[in-house]
């Protein structure tokens, strides 16, 4: 028989260290919750400054102290920078550059990918690996012969300079090939022995398979190609050609007159337009293709 329990038997441990347990875990998560408020405010400080700087006068921009809230909203800012400004050309000319870009590196670069993850052939692994290392290589090394390069070709000037010099990217592959290795290969030798080429393969199985990573890429090429100054810097030169980047500079690039600060806040604003749409559109997408792109088997 089991012993009777009495009262100076009974367990009181659990008892009392329930609510001391549940008491720490609240404070744990109030700290946390303390914490990543405290980041994201800190992370959003910049975009709110701008935010209210395209609402100010041109003097106010960059007073000392900073003044967070100005005393009158100068809403005829976001009116002015279209009617003063050429900024529907530059937005036309960063969207087509941005779209284009970014729909030839994610072609070229699933393609490339799906032909070292799944075609055997002599030299692929250190041909890869070479293709990767160029990651490394900083574009200012060889900025100046690309530059030659094209100019006798023509290109300068021109749109079709962007896109040559954009259309084909490492990253891609490498990010590309790194989800196909999750893919299991028995679906590609199941639809081999249906009598799949390798382009239905890669265009039936593959690509549909991939979604997650091919909106990474996207997202990734569209912000890298839509923030880009220094190439169109260099290969753009007529007004009728330019970015948003450079249509911003000219705000400030003319010394015998003030600067227009405040506007190139306002053309700052609608330039981070875009790119938040697409990311909140896609961010579900980003988020996965990131997280399983860094896996294998």
């Amino acid at each position: 028989m089991s012993p009777r329990l009495t009262p100076e038997r009974i367990p009181t441990s659990g008892v009392t260290s329930r609510p001391r347990s549940r008491g720490l875990n609240r404070l744990s998560k109030g700290a946390l919750y303390t914490t990543l408020i405290a980041s994201a405010a800190f992370l959003l400080m910049p975009f709110f400054w701008m935010l209210m700087s395209s609402l100010k006068k041109d003097n106010d921009v960059f007073t000392v102290p900073i003044r967070w809230i100005p005393e009158i909203f100068e809403w005829h800012n976001y009116v002015d920078i279209w009617v003063n400004a050429d900024m529907g050309i530059w937005l036309k000319n960063t969207m087509i550059l941005s779209i284009v870009v970014t729909f030839l590196q994610v072609f070229t670069g699933s393609f490339a990918a799906y032909g070292f993850s799944r075609i055997r052939f002599p030299g692929r692994n250190a041909l890869f690996l070479g293709y990767v290392a160029t990651i490394a290589v900083p574009w200012q090394a060889y900025m100046v012969p690309q530059f030659i390069m094209l100019s006798k070709v023509g290109l300068t000037n021109t749109l079709w300079s962007m896109i040559a010099l954009q259309a084909f990217g490492a990253f891609g592959v490498f990010l590309m090939k790194q989800f196909y290795e999750t893919v299991p290969e028995e679906l590609s030798e199941a639809a081999r022995v249906d009598g799949l080429s390798e382009f239905g393969i890669y265009r039936r199985i593959m690509l549909p398979l991939s979604v997650p990573a091919i909106a990474s890429l996207a997202l990734l090429t569209f912000v890298k190609t839509w923030n880009d100054y220094l190439g169109p810097r260099i290969y753009l030169r007529d007004r009728d050609l330019f970015t948003i980047q450079l249509g911003l500079k000219t705000f400030t690039a003319d010394p015998q007159h003030a600067s227009q600060y405040a506007l190139v806040m306002t053309g700052s604003v609608l330039s981070v337009v875009p790119i938040a749409i697409i990311f909140m559109a896609g961010q579900r997408y980003f988020v996965e293709g990131i997280a399983t792109s860094g896996m294998k088997g």
